[in-house]
């Protein structure tokens, strides 16, 4: 298969990249440090990204900002951010790809954990995590010619607490986390959520 990974110089995409190996052609794609960019905060970069890698069997993406911090501080800036980038980016990045994926191609999103386990200070997180989540069961119900559509909900990541000063053992290791994209890229499922825990 022919792969694109957004975010693939982040901590889960770069891992993704490594877990799928030389099983499949995996094109990294990034906001800065690849060849080929995108900024998925902007759909007009989409086409220009689907231009450079031609059309694809699959696109996983690990990419999309959100807003940590206590409700009552949070700005609608703040939330703003998580609603645009990381939700309507891959909403986005559905809607306006499909016409450049391959028939029975696959999509894969991601939320986190936080869509069912808040805590204090991820209101925005926790939103913008269920959202996607939703949109993916739907989008499944519409996708066209075998396309399917799964979300990954990573746990914390062990190397993201630590750089957090946060305690890692609540966490999950990269590549456990790594290992459930190839998962659902490989596997037969459609508008499901797979928890990476």
């Amino acid at each position: 298969m022919k792969i694109i990974v957004i975010g693939a110089t982040g901590t889960i995409g770069g891992a993704v990249v490594q877990a799928i190996g030389n099983r499949h052609e995996v094109i990294p794609v990034s906001l800065s440090k690849s060849v080929i960019k995108v900024d998925i905060a902007d759909s007009t970069s989409f086409s220009r990204m689907f231009e450079a890698t031609g059309r694809v069997d699959a696109v996983i993406s690990a990419a999309g900002l959100a807003r940590f911090g206590p409700m009552t501080s949070l700005t609608d800036a703040d939330f703003a951010l998580g609603l645009h980038s990381k939700l309507m980016g891959q909403v986005n990045l559905v809607r306006l790809g499909m016409e450049h994926i391959n028939d029975n191609g696959s999509f894969t999103l991601t939320s986190g954990i936080l869509s069912r386990k808040p805590m204090n200070g991820s209101t925005a997180i926790s939103l913008v995590n269920s959202a996607i989540e939703g949109f993916a069961r739907a989008a499944a119900l519409e996708m066209p010619r075998g396309i399917r559509i799964n979300v990954v909900s990573p746990n914390w990541v062990v190397d993201t607490l630590k750089a957090f000063n946060m305690d890692p053992s609540i966490g999950t290791p990269i590549e456990v986390v790594a290992r459930a994209y190839v998962q659902v890229l490989e596997g037969a499922g459609n508008g499901e959520v797979l928890d990476a825990i």
